[in-house]
């Protein structure tokens, strides 16, 4: 493949589509806690992506989905205030423990998604990024447009922020 080569052609498009789909949506997910809009998000950055087919390059193609996807990410929430929301659990078909360490159980993760939800959306994407998606420093900087020592800031500040917020409980 030639190094300006666009996604126009029908391989290129489908290669790109394989092989990002599923990252930008895990990425976008993480930033509005909500499968039907990040179903939506995602669907939309590559429709944007075939009609600007030929001005960006194949190389190119990893990044304006991930912009392109984060920016109508942004506008869709510029007039409203942003929570993040976890997926329900599966509710526990047989379920030996006592009705004390349930209840101490939801109301612990309760507390803890609240933490996470009390991060800054730099904080908790660069969070999530790393600690449910395994994704390396270097990988988040690329896609967030930042440097690592960006991403290791976030990190770090995320990390003191939960520990507080977890001492308290």
């Amino acid at each position: 493949m030639e190094e300006n080569e666009n996604v126009c052609k029908e391989h290129n498009f489908t290669k790109v589509y394989e092989d990002y789909s599923k990252q930008i949506w895990n990425f976008i997910y993480f930033k509005c806690g909500n499968t039907a809009q990040a179903d939506d998000l995602v669907q939309d950055a590559f429709i944007k992506l075939w009609q600007n087919c030929a001005k960006v390059p194949l190389s190119k193609a990893k990044s304006f989905l991930y912009t392109v996807t984060n920016n109508a990410f942004l506008n869709e929430v510029a007039h409203k205030k942003v929570v993040l929301k976890h997926a329900a659990l599966e509710p526990m078909k047989v379920n030996d423990q006592s009705p004390e360490f349930l209840l101490e159980e939801k109301q612990y993760l309760k507390k803890i998604e609240n933490a996470i939800a009390g991060l800054t959306e730099a904080q908790r994407t660069a969070f999530l990024m790393n600690r449910i998606e395994g994704k390396k420093y270097k990988e988040i900087a690329e896609i967030l447009d930042i440097s690592v020592k960006a991403v290791e800031k976030r990190m770090s500040q995320a990390l003191a922020a939960l520990r507080n917020d977890i001492e308290k409980i």
